[in-house]
């Protein structure tokens, strides 16, 4: 029986996981049994995300990771991830993603010993290419972002995000009444560094923009 896990991952909260739980039905189709499909909200450009670890941590020898694109698996510079990618290597596992040559399909039992090598090496450099091309990709959309925002400041367009005033204020009020950082940090449901960083930008609750 081929055993397929599933990943999926959207990057903001206007990206849903649709076209990801179509390949539950695609991978159904061609024979697999799905284990379990991973999902998650989550940047490309981070190794450490809990949905992937989790699934990693769950391979089993012979079992296929599928995902529908190869930058839903990573958008990290390359040596990073060779090093994600060998993570599921070396569980004894096989990365397939549509489009992309995948040796989970093919039947190399009885194949002579360089062919295997052949085609472990196509596989390589191909999965080598598409990561790369992801990166690219992750960078030429952030360079054309930058552009655009220095664009629109040079036209007087562009203004930022609007700062949440309330948290802003929760917290100025949570430190000046002594309520440690992380403590502040839990209150206010933000993060540490959130705090560390509204701190750092009023002198006083009356600066806070309304």
């Amino acid at each position: 029986m081929k055993i397929a896990r599933i990943y999926g991952r959207v990057s903001t909260d206007d990206q849903d996981f649709k076209r990801q739980y179509r390949l539950e039905e695609e991978a159904r189709k061609q024979g697999y049994y799905v284990a379990k499909t991973y999902m998650e909200k989550a940047s490309g450009t981070t190794a450490d995300r809990p949905k992937l670890n989790e699934l990693i941590d769950d391979l089993q020898l012979g079992d296929v990771v599928i995902a529908e694109h190869i930058d839903r698996i990573s958008r990290l510079r390359l040596p990073d991830a060779e090093r994600l990618v060998n993570r599921i290597k070396d569980k004894g596992a096989v990365l397939s993603i549509p489009g992309l040559l995948d040796l989970s399909q093919l039947n190399m039992d009885g194949q002579p010993e360089i062919a295997k090598i052949y085609l472990n090496g196509l596989s390589d450099m191909l999965l080598k290419v598409a990561l790369l091309i992801a990166r690219q990709d992750y960078e030429t959309r952030k360079e054309r972002q930058h552009q655009g925002i220095w664009q629109a400041r040079q036209q007087g367009k562009y203004r930022g995000r609007r700062p949440d005033v309330n948290l802003h204020r929760n917290v100025f009020r949570l430190r000046n009444a002594g309520t440690s950082i992380n403590e502040t940090a839990k209150l206010a449901e933000c993060s540490p560094t959130t705090v560390k960083k509204i701190m750092k930008m009023y002198s006083s609750i009356d600066d806070i923009p309304l």
